[in-house]
Order: structure tokens, then sequence, then C-alpha cells
């Protein structure tokens, strides 16, 4: 009987977790506004999926959504797996993909119809997901269930992806899943929340919050602890200096706020009413005309209030003039995932970079077997991918914004064969200046393959024939005014170090030379590692076509990414006035006086940090944030000032700590938040960053949201700053 008994409680234990668990799946399906979406239960449920890796390599495995609907569970057969590895999350999603849109399942899955197949493409450089569903029907609730929840999960505010978060982050400390919470509880809880507190401080207010005295904390007590914990003090001294002695803000003191801190140029009652309609979560509130300090803090929190202005998020300026005028985001052999000599080629890459706004991208085209153009980094052991491959790339990804136009850059036949030479009528040779420039290291021609001595390729004369307002030629100099040069559909390409001499020697000549014609700048031939040089130099000459490694991050594709996000993240960004003027006197190596010379102060004051990521998986392990802001522009204009370290919290380090910056050429300058993990005995762990030209940062209390280090958006992490910007 005994044992019988013991049945029965773990029975209707079971039973009872089990509901629980349908109860928390329900109210994270209402926080993301699908509740009762069948797509959504089916992902709730789980279905067994085959995952594919290679053509004898398929396995069946278990799939499900948890019940805070933002991880995905896969079983796993690895007997060292940890529950973690097990799992991941909606937010590191890029896209879910229908059908044999992956290297994978093209190569792996064409005996399986299309609509059983879908990939999970994720942000950073791990694998893709290749599955297969047992019916049409299965693969259609898991790529509609998870496109759906990606695309609320982008539109919650700030404050309910915290509250999500929060969640999940109790769900996860609730070892023994009663929705109760004991001290120890707690203290993970806290762990998982990135902040150590001292035990005598966390018993201190665990006992606050314990008003029922169990020693443990349920519903109203936990979210008496939770707004404890989520209280920001900076946001209640922002608002009382706001709303003086008031508990609300009225429409006049709104409009005061809007002109005298965050110096809006529309600050007015219509934009105070409009702000108040978009984030005031209170009606009573709403229909008397004000605003509280929450919808203060939704309103600090939301694009309106972030430290990017709101206006250049989408195409603002003049898209009518020359190419010429225009910097213009450019990678640097595309088809690259890794190194430059022995790495994989992928379509993949293609998609990566078209996606992060790339607007010009390199294919190196060369002869293939059975008469098939293959695309590989020449005389190098890198893998090849097929040219009609990355052609589907560049149809499904390029045009969600462009024009349906597109420019080939490219090199035009100059004469016949020489006699003797081998092939038919239609094979021709030309120079490879940019191939032997790329190889001009002695380093690197030692780890290639054999490479004609010459640097004579042969060329179709179809493919020269498509090139017509890019023609590679080769550089012949800066001329004077009324001396015929380079023409306007003829394109010159420059290594960084040719670059940076022709800056050095001849600064001016390269700003007037790249008001009429395009320069195109890459990688110096020793950076086989897919490294990156500085874009801001070749910038402040002018270059348009400052090619990087988009698959190398670091400060460099930061500052990329930065100035790209300008004019609506579009990929072309008109240059300054002074370096679209054929008559500009301006030199970035030998400043003097012009209009270009607008000197201004700029005050940042680093407040506060809002749950930034960990960096260490550690369970244990706690970031000790410190924040570096930098200015990048002309050389005159580069600074780097730097808060102290906060020890043992990343879920609200306070630094409330003021740099003062001198910008001379305000526009050419970008303004980089970077925060970073502090270690004594190593190098810094990078945290996360936002890099923000000057002209689009906006002035007064703002949050700066971060991005992760593949430049993808954090989903909650921001630092909370004041910005002033004087003449």
């Amino acid at each position: 009987m005994q044992c019988l008994g013991i049945r029965s409680r773990s029975r209707s234990r079971e039973l009872y977790l089990q509901e629980q668990s349908l109860k928390v799946a329900a109210l994270n399906g209402r926080r993301l506004g699908l509740q009762d979406d069948e797509d959504l239960q089916a992902l709730l449920k789980g279905s067994q999926l085959l995952k594919v890796k290679s053509s004898s390599w398929r396995r069946e495995r278990f799939y499900k959504l948890q019940e805070d609907c933002k991880t995905i569970w896969q079983e796993s057969r690895k007997v060292m797996r940890t529950p973690e590895s097990q799992l991941f999350s909606i937010e590191d999603i890029q896209e879910v993909r229908m059908g044999h849109r992956t290297e994978g399942l093209e190569k792996f899955a064409r005996d399986v119809p299309e609509d059983r197949c879908f990939s999970i493409v994720f942000k950073d450089q791990r694998n893709t997901l290749d599955l297969i569903a047992p019916s049409p029907a299965d693969a259609q609730h898991w790529v509609l269930g998870l496109r759906k929840i990606i695309h609320h999960s982008g539109s919650m505010d700030q404050r309910q992806k915290l509250q999500h978060w929060i969640h999940s982050c109790l769900r996860k400390a609730d070892k023994n899943k009663d929705n109760k919470m004991s001290f120890k509880e707690l203290q993970n809880f806290l762990k998982e929340l990135n902040i150590q507190v001292d035990d005598s401080y966390a018993r201190k207010i665990f006992r606050e919050c314990d008003h029922s005295q169990t020693d443990s904390l349920e519903d109203e007590e936990i979210e008496a602890f939770y707004k404890m914990l989520t209280q920001r003090v900076e946001i209640d001294r922002t608002f009382a200096e706001a709303a003086g002695s008031g508990e609300t803000l009225s429409v006049d003191q709104l409009v005061t706020f809007l002109q005298h801190q965050q110096r809006e140029e529309a600050a007015g009652p219509a934009l105070a009413l409009s702000l108040i309609e978009r984030y005031e979560p209170s009606e009573t509130a709403k229909t008397q005309r004000q605003m509280t300090k929450d919808g203060f803090l939704m309103y600090l929190l939301s694009a309106d209030g972030s430290a990017f202005s709101l206006a250049h998020r989408r195409v603002y300026q003049d898209m009518g003039q020359p190419l010429s005028h225009y910097l213009v985001s450019s990678s640097h052999n595309t088809y690259l995932l890794e190194d430059q000599l022995t790495g994989p080629s992928s379509t993949e890459a293609y998609i990566r970079a078209l996606c992060k706004g790339c607007r010009c991208l390199e294919l190196d085209c060369w002869d293939g077997p059975n008469q098939e153009p293959i695309i590989y980094h020449g005389y190098t052991f890198t893998s090849k991918i097929l040219f009609c491959d990355v052609l589907r790339a560049i149809r499904d990804y390029a045009f969600k914004q462009l024009k349906g136009k597109i420019l080939l850059k490219g090199k035009k036949l100059g004469g016949l064969l020489p006699p003797g030479g081998e092939g038919g009528p239609e094979a021709t040779v030309v120079s490879d200046e940019d191939e032997a420039a790329e190889m001009e290291d002695e380093a690197v021609r030692s780890r290639v393959q054999h490479k004609p001595k010459e640097d004579k390729l042969r060329l179709a004369q179809e493919l020269s024939d498509m090139v017509i307002y890019c023609k590679s030629v080769h550089f012949g100099g800066f001329t004077s005014p009324g001396t015929p040069g380079q023409a306007f559909y003829e394109m010159a390409s420059f290594s960084e170090n040719r670059a940076l001499r022709l800056l050095q020697e001849s600064g001016n000549g390269f700003v007037r030379h790249n008001v009429g014609h395009l320069s195109r700048i890459y990688p110096a031939g020793w950076r086989t590692d897919s490294s990156n040089y500085s874009p801001v130099e070749m910038w402040n000459g002018g270059c348009q076509i400052v090619a990087l490694n988009f698959q190398t991050p670091g400060p460099e594709m930061d500052v990329y990414q930065g100035r790209f996000q300008d004019n609506g993240a579009c990929g072309y960004v008109l240059k300054p006035t002074f370096l679209r003027d054929p008559n500009a006197t301006f030199n970035p190596r030998a400043l003097a006086q012009g209009p270009w010379w607008a000197r201004k102060r700029l005050n940042i004051r680093v407040i506060s940090g809002q749950q930034l990521p960990k960096v260490n998986k550690n369970k244990n392990s706690i970031v000790d944030p410190k924040v570096t802001v930098e200015i990048h522009g002309v050389s005159r204009d580069m600074a780097s000032r730097q808060t102290a370290v906060i020890t043992n919290n990343g879920f609200n380090p306070w630094w409330d700590t003021e740099f003062a910056f001198e910008v001379v050429v305000p526009d050419l300058a970008l303004v980089r938040f970077l925060v970073e993990d502090y270690d004594a005995s190593s190098k810094n762990d990078f945290i996360g960053q936002s890099t923000i030209p000057l002209n689009s940062l906006k002035q007064g209390y703002r949050h700066v949201h971060l991005l992760s280090k593949n430049g993808d958006q954090h989903p909650s992490a921001t630092l909370f700053v004041k910005i002033s910007l004087q003449d």
C-alpha cells in the first residue's frame, strides 16, 4: 500500500508540473500575442525530425519549444552533452528557410520533396541546422511557428522583453518547479541575471519580501522582489528633474524636457502627445494627457529614446547623385567564410553579407569542370563553389531593397592572344593587376599554388562585353584639372598600403580624384587570416568601395556597420559636400581651415548599464564591466576614454562618469561605445558595442542599444547615457 501511495503521489506531482508548464506556456504565448496559435501549439508539443549532416548522416531527433517560448530543446544521444548544450535560443536564429535553400539540403536531401525540408540559420558562425519533417504540414508548423515567434519577439517593447527574460531566469532557478523560491534558488536566480549580490544583502531583501514568513517567496512576493530588483534610481532621478514634485508629467512638462534636455527639433505639444499615446501604459494617464514614470521609461527604452536618430533609420539622403558621391558598403572575397588560403568558400557568405547591407560583392570567376564557371580565391587552396549557386543567392537576397540594377566591375579585353597562344579566337588575355597585387607578399606567394609569372589571364569575350561602367584599369596617377586621365567609367583598385601611401603623398589629389571616379580599396596580401584594416582613413579620402572581410568580426567591422546604419541601412551613404566638390582643398592628412572645419564639444556621461550578457558560460561567473568611448574620424579627432571597472555586476552596473571630446570635422566622425569584461591577467572579453555616426547621435538622456561581436542586436543589453553637443 505504501509503495502505491508513493507512486500515486509522484504521478499527481507529475500532473501538477504538467499543468504548471501549460500555464507558463499560455502566459508566454499571450505575451507574444500568439495565444491559441496552432503553429505555436505544435512547437510546444514537439516533433520527431530528421537532422541532416551529410549524404550518409541522417539521424532522428526530437525537437520541442520550451514553455518560455524562447528556447528549443533538442534531444541528443551524446553521453557528454550537458542539458544547456541541448538548448538553443530563438534569439540566436537569423532566419528559417523552407525547401532546399542551404548548401546542406541542396547537396544531401535532393531525394526528399522540398515541402518537407527546412533549415534554421543562426546569427553567429555556428553550423546551420538542416531538417526534414515527417510531413509537409509538420514542416509548415515549424517554419511558420518560428517565424512568428521571431517577428513577435522583435516587436516586443523593452519592458516586455525584460519581463520575459526575468521570467525565464526565474524558471531556470526554480529547480524543483514548485513555483516558490527558496533562498538558495534566489541566489541561483541572481547569478542567472549576471549579478553578484553579497549574501547578507540578498538575505535582507529576501526577508523583506517574505511577508508570509514561509522562508520562500511565491506569487506577489516574487513580484515585489522583481520590482525592487528592476527599480532604476537613475530613471527616478531624471523623471523627478522633469516632473518636479508631481507623480506624472503634464504635456507642458514633457515639452520642456524634450526641448531642454533631449534637444528635439520638433519638440512641441504634438510630439509630446504622440509619445504619451505610444508609450504610456496607463489608460487613465493617457486620458488625462499625462505620462507616468513607467511611460517615461518605456519612451527612453524605445527607438524614440535611442542614441541613434530615429530619422536616420530610413533613407533620408538625396539618392539622385553620381555613384562616386556615395560610400558603398563593400566586401572583399565575399565567398570566404574563414582565411584567404585554405578556408571554405560558401554561398552562405554572400547571403550573410547581403543581409548585413553589403552592396558590392566580389565574385572571383574561373573555368570549372564541364564548362561550368566556379568561384574561389585563385591560386590558393580555398574550396570552390558554383557560379550559378552564387547568382541564385544574389537573386534571392539582394533585391529586398535594391532597384534591380547591377553594375559589373571587371577587366575588359585589350588585344588578341600573342602568336602561338593557346585557345580559339574567343580566348584572349588581360593583365591581372589586382590578383598580382594581392599576391605581392612573398610570404603569401610561398603558400599558394603555382601561378603564371607574367600574371596574364585568359578572359572570355562574353564576360568582357558585359563590363561597361566599371572597367578595371591600372591606376596611372592623378591628373590636373583639364588634362585627360582616367575615364569616368573606369575604376582602379588599390591595396590598403598603396591607398595609405597615396593619402600621405597626395591627400588632396586623392580626394579630388574620388569626386568623379570610383576607387576600390582591398586588404593587403599579408592578411591571410582575413583580418581587416581601419576603413576610416579611406573614407576620409573620399574612397567609395572600401572592401572589408565581412566574415571577420572586430572593431573595424563594428565601425563599418556603424557607418552604414545611417541612411536607413540601405548600403549607400552620401559623402559630405567637401568630398564631392571637384575644387575641394580638403586634405585629411594635412588638416587646414575650410568648410569642413566646424569645431564641436561633445560631452558624454556614461550613467549605467542594463542586462549585459554573460561572457563566460560558467554559471557562477559574473562580468566586471567597463565602458570605453572612442571617437573615429580624422587623425586630430581620434580619441578614447574609459570608465572604472564595476565588479560582479552585469545586471545594472552604475558608472555616472562624464567624458569631454573636441571634434573639428564632425561630418567624418563616428562614436563607438564599447563594453568589455575586465580581466587583470588576460585580454578583456568583449561584451557588446554600438557605433554611431556623430551626425546620427541624439542629444539628451538616451539608451545605447548594444550589438554582439557579430553585429546582431542583443535583446535587452543597453547603456544609459547623457549626450550634449555644442559649437
